[in-house]
C-alpha cells in the first residue's frame, strides 16, 4: 500500500475518533410529569432499561429530570402520562434536549 494513502487513512481515523464522543447523545425515558410550554421544560419519572413483558418500557426509578425544550425537535405535544424518549446534552448542569419522542403516541410495541 502506498504510503501516503496510509497516512490519510490514519489521519481520517485519527479525526473520526476523536469526533465521536461530540456527536453522541445522551438518553432518557420515562413517564412524563409535566410539561411547561411556558417555561419550555419537561419532567419526566425516569425508567430503567430492565425492559418485561409487565414493564416494557421499563421500571420507574423514582428519578424525576427536568429538561429545557426550548429548542427541541418535539413530536406529539407530551402530555402527563405519557411515555417520552429524551435525547439531550447535559452543559452546565442543566439538561437541553433536542429531541422528544412521544413513545405512547407512536407506540410500536402495542400488541
Amino acid at each position: 500500500m502506498n504510503k501516503t494513502v496510509l497516512i490519510c487513512l490514519t489521519g481520517l481515523i485519527l479525526i473520526l475518533y476523536a469526533t465521536a464522543p461530540v456527536m453522541a447523545a445522551e438518553v432518557a425515558q420515562g413517564k412524563c410529569l409535566k410539561f411547561d410550554a411556558e417555561k419550555k421544560t419537561v419532567t419526566i419519572d425516569e425508567y430503567d432499561t430492565d425492559f418485561a413483558k409487565p414493564h416494557v418500557y421499563g421500571k420507574p426509578t423514582g428519578k424525576e429530570s427536568t429538561f429545557n425544550v426550548a429548542t427541541a425537535m418535539i413530536g406529539a405535544d407530551p402530555n402527563p402520562g405519557d411515555i417520552l424518549r429524551i435525547a439531550y446534552e447535559a452543559k452546565g448542569g442543566e439538561k437541553i434536549a433536542f429531541k422528544v419522542m412521544n413513545v405512547t403516541r407512536q407506540d410500536i410495541m402495542r400488541k
